[in-house]
């Protein structure tokens, strides 16, 4: 997934901001990735992500690539939301159908 690409789909929120809300903001924990426009905070999907995140900013290692492509993102958290795993908020971009 490319930087512009998003991330959490329940607020619209892109790599890039979440990469740029974390450096501006030097955060200490994870969960302060919520104050970024409320990222983490809807549908639950995007959370093991920003974690993920958060951990190679903190430890200023290497950024991993992210092994989906923004479709198969969008479809898997179609499939988690499917199952019964989150809700997304009124205003959120749907899964898939």
């Amino acid at each position: 997934m490319e930087m512009d690409d998003t991330i959490c789909y329940c607020f619209h929120i892109s790599k890039r901001k979440i990469f740029n809300f974390m450096r501006i903001h030097q955060l200490r924990r994870a969960s302060q990735l919520s104050e970024c426009g409320g990222a983490g905070s809807g549908c639950g999907w995007c959370v093991p992500f920003l974690k993920r995140y958060f951990a190679e900013e903190a430890e200023q290692a290497p950024r991993r690539e992210d092994s989906l492509t923004p479709d198969e993102y969008a479809r898997q958290r179609g499939d988690y939301i499917k199952a019964g795993n989150g809700t997304p908020p009124s205003g959120a971009i749907l899964p898939p159908l």
